[in-house]
């Protein structure tokens, strides 16, 4: 199903035939946008009752085409491909039943299947890492509960974490979506490639953001404030996944471009656990660096 696009009706004086006009198609648009996201909603509760959520399956969409970092999966970090370092670290998870790449690229697809991965081959067309993972969801042989998705510039993703998300869904039969944080380096606050989240007292999301949240009114780090990043790293209950690409495009999720917030717009909900993550992902050239010295610093080959 495309995605529907929802135009607002034209301002005009409230008694003209223009107005009434536009105000009705306006309606039937709304109501039909309405009808998807109820029958989201009532397919996913329909099936979540049948299901125990204990059979995981860990993908790692990796796409070439990156804006800000083209062929960023296989960039080497101190020697490896970074995909290669995340897919070692995802296969450490002891919920994951199997681990598979998803790529619409021949290049990408090469370099895994030369150091032992699966890879599903997926479309251009994604939009995001988690249309990505629906298609690849859909090719595999097996069914599954849940879904990982475990971002390919995470290299030094820990195994704990993954099973730290695969389990907090598990437990929580109202969520459809898990995912993980970390504190925020104060130097890290205002980049907007270091993506941010409020959690609710309960451990459940309230919003993601690109740009400081919480803002207080000074406008200034608060260095006693414990700010969260996010990780890359999400997983979602299987039913859940197959009616996200049905969902329409969301204003928050296009403004801040945020596949996450599309979830939170809908009215789903979010569980976040909280682990202690040093190393952050690689998002633009300049990451590479700095996620080599960190491992030199620590041993780490």
């Amino acid at each position: 199903m495309n995605p529907m696009s929802i135009c607002s009706a034209a301002s005009s004086s409230s008694g003209s035939p223009s107005s009434t006009k536009a105000w009705i198609v306006h309606g039937i648009a709304l109501g039909a946008a309405a009808a998807v996201l109820i029958g989201a909603h009532a397919y996913f509760f329909l099936f979540r009752s049948k299901i125990s959520r204990s059979r995981v399956v860990g993908i790692i969409p990796a796409r070439f085409a990156s804006s800000r970092f083209p062929g960023k999966p296989l960039v080497e970090i101190l020697g490896k491909p970074m995909i290669q370092r995340t897919w070692e670290r995802a296969k450490l998870a002891s919920t994951l039943d199997h681990v598979v790449v998803a790529t619409d690229d021949e290049k990408i697809a090469e370099c895994c299947q030369a150091f032992g991965a699966d890879v599903i081959m997926t479309s251009e067309s994604c939009q995001n890492g988690t249309e990505r993972c629906n298609e690849a969801l859909q090719k595999l042989p097996k069914k599954y509960d849940i879904v990982v998705n475990i971002q390919g510039d995470e290299p030094l993703i820990e195994p704990e974490i993954i099973d730290g998300v695969v389990k907090a869904l598990q437990v929580a039969p109202d969520a459809v979506f898990s995912t993980a944080v970390t504190s925020l380096k104060p130097e890290d606050v205002f980049d907007p490639n270091r993506v941010k989240c409020i959690v609710d007292n309960r451990g459940y999301a309230i919003y993601f953001s690109r740009g400081v949240i919480p803002y207080n009114k000074s406008g200034n780090v608060n260095p006693k404030f414990p700010y969260l990043l996010h990780l890359g790293i999400q997983s979602y209950d299987t039913n859940f996944l197959r009616v996200y690409p049905e969902l329409p495009p969301t204003p928050l999720q296009l403004e801040e471009d945020l596949e996450q917030l599309k979830v939170l717009e809908n009215g789903y909900k979010m569980k976040v656990i909280r682990v202690e993550h040093e190393a952050h992902g690689v998002d633009v050239p300049e990451d590479v660096e700095k996620i080599e010295s960190f491992m030199r610093e620590r041993n780490l080959s």
